[in-house]
């Protein structure tokens, strides 16, 4: 237990359940579609609307072995092959051989997704798989179909939600049980201003961080909120080093800040090419797959290859699809190029990387337990060990699924754990805030430093400068009242703190955490985990595991538990 809160108003009401989900991503939803199912009382919480998370953004789809001559087993391979040497291989077996049903349950509530002309599902492949084990549905807006049929499952089953309420902190009990959170609701409604949900279970599906950077694919709300919550909380934070950016994103400008549009891996994967100015494909010869190389290795490419050229960005070239195949298939991203002044159909699209998902987060076990007890977590905030060192492409919502199915399988198991009410302690630290206006130095100096790019000299200028942040809000020079903007910044410069210090710790190449000062992969070394704590003086406690496999999440003395097999060594 750390001791540390944001600063905040007490609450001024409060309401009680038996789970809160925090979050209303495919991880969120799913879990309290689950948890009303077995007959718990839950409240979930979002901090916009619903369907305005992650999810509903994604467009390419869920990689899952339905095809025929298929398997969960191949689909393991390529998922190992993508996590270079650190995915839990029992996480990851976990994945693919539940997956598939899980995709089957999500069809059976609601979600369409797009057929053959003989009534199959459709499934096309992306980078880094060998088959065609991708599921989509309106071509390329799986997310936002996913998002419809869960919102409107959580509707008609009548689910209480929150909206536009930013979590703040975890509620303890005096053993140091999960008692629930804290919260303050934008705007009026039935609860308005500061509060809390009273509960024993409370589960994490806040999304990414992507905010962190300048240029992301990321919404708005990605903030790191589940992140900086847990480590205030004492939970492990692990991996947060590997954040994966996608290698074409479309390109805006220099100048571009916030939200870019993605596009989609998928269009790669139904055979588009990625060449530089003069039309050279780049990525021949690069790897086996080409184009369809893991996401890591693309997004080096392009990165090294607008360094030779002095470029600001390289070329996605689908002309040779034809306006058909466009307008069918990927409708979404052709309207978002045109939107911005760019024909597919005529012309190739200009792309660059940007930040796109975090490949750690809060450390579980395959139950979606932390090392805090009654505290869970799922989706992009969570660290599984089904990534490893770089997600494969679509692995994302099926992780979604299947741990959030996983947490709700272990509550239900257990009933509901509630022993003590939530107490206030005395010696509690608040944390200062950090001005709103220091976001965007904040981001930029990410992505200078903690970027695709990194070095010991660049990591260890945006620690200073981070560390500057951070002092400039403790002497009063960059303070800020408590409210939205200043409780996000302040959660961003959480998470950046993990991100750089793990980063400059790992003194080596590996998945999506590239260092031009150590270009390779040192697996004698570094085939390990770092693992962040937050220490109650506020700075950071960075260990390294003593192998690949992480140690065992230790839940609360006493409670019943289903203890994790041991895990697998990927030799």
């Amino acid at each position: 237990m750390t001791g540390i809160r944001l600063h905040a108003p007490a609450p001024g009401w409060s309401i009680d359940a038996d789970v809160v989900v925090v979050g209303s991503g495919i991880a969120g939803l799913t879990a309290a579609l689950r948890c009303t199912a077995a007959g718990l009382r839950t409240v979930v919480v979002t901090k916009a609307l619903l369907d305005a998370g992650s999810t509903r953004w994604a467009q390419g789809g869920v990689a899952a072995a339905l095809g025929e001559g298929d398997t969960p087993e191949q689909h393991l391979d390529d998922t190992l092959v993508a996590g270079a040497g650190l995915c839990d291989v029992q996480a990851v077996r976990a994945l693919v051989t539940e997956g598939p049903d899980a995709v089957r349950r999500l069809i059976e509530t609601g979600a369409a997704f797009d057929l053959t002309a003989d009534g199959a599902i459709a499934l096309t492949r992306e980078g880094g798989h060998h088959r065609r084990r991708i599921v989509h549905a309106g071509g390329d807006a799986t997310g936002a179909e996913i998002s419809r049929a869960l919102v409107e499952a959580i509707r008609a089953r009548g689910v209480r939600t929150i909206e536009h309420a930013l979590v703040l902190d975890l509620l303890k009990d005096d053993a140091g049980r999960t008692a629930g959170v804290t919260l303050h609701v934008m705007g009026e409604g039935q609860h308005d201003g500061v509060g809390a949900v009273h509960a024993p279970a409370v589960v994490l599906a806040t999304g990414g961080m992507g905010q962190v950077f300048s240029a992301t694919t990321n919404p708005s709300v990605s903030t790191g909120d589940g992140v900086a919550l847990a480590l205030r909380a004492g939970a492990e934070i692990s991996d947060l080093e590997f954040v994966q950016f996608h290698p074409t994103v479309l390109f805006l400008g220099a100048g571009s800040e916030g939200q870019q549009p993605l596009v989609s891996e998928a269009v790669r994967g139904e055979g588009a090419h990625l060449v530089d100015a003069d039309g050279v494909r780049f990525m021949l010869g690069q790897h086996e797959l080409a184009e369809l190389a893991p996401r890591d290795i693309v997004a080096k490419a392009i990165t090294r290859r607008m360094q030779e050229q002095d470029a600001e960005h390289m070329y996605l070239d689908a002309r040779h699809f034809g306006a058909e195949m466009w307008e069918q298939r990927f409708p979404t991203i052709l309207a978002a190029c045109r939107a911005h002044g760019i024909d597919p159909v005529t012309e190739p699209i200009p792309v660059a990387p940007a930040a796109h998902y975090a490949s750690g987060g809060v450390r579980t076990d395959l139950h979606g337990r932390t090392t805090v007890p009654g505290l869970y977590a799922c989706g992009e905030v969570a660290c599984t060990g089904v990534h490893g060192a770089n997600r494969l492409a679509s692995n994302s919502l099926l992780e979604g699924l299947v741990f959030a199915e996983r947490i709700v399988a272990d509550i239900a198991a257990h009933g509901p754990h509630r022993e003590g009410t939530p107490v206030v302690d005395d010696t509690t630290t608040i944390l200062t805030l950090l001005a709103p206006e220091a976001r965007r130095e904040l981001q930029l100096t990410m992505t200078r430093g903690a970027g695709v790019l990194r070095s010991a000299a660049s990591l260890a200028e945006a620690a200073g400068a981070l560390e500057g942040l951070r002092q400039g809000a403790e002497d009063g020079r960059k303070a800020a009242e408590p409210g939205v903007e200043s409780w996000e910044t302040t959660n961003l410069l959480c998470v950046a703190r993990v991100l750089v210090a793990a980063a400059r710790e790992r003194a080596e190449t590996r998945g999506c955490h590239w260092r031009e000062d150590h270009p390779d992969r040192d697996d004698a070394t570094w085939r390990r985990h770092l693992v962040v704590r937050l220490r109650p003086d506020r700075s950071l406690a960075v260990t390294r595991t003593a192998t690949a496999d992480f140690p065992p999440v230790t839940p609360e003395a006493g409670a019943p538990v289903t203890p994790d097999a041991p895990r697998e060594q990927l030799s």
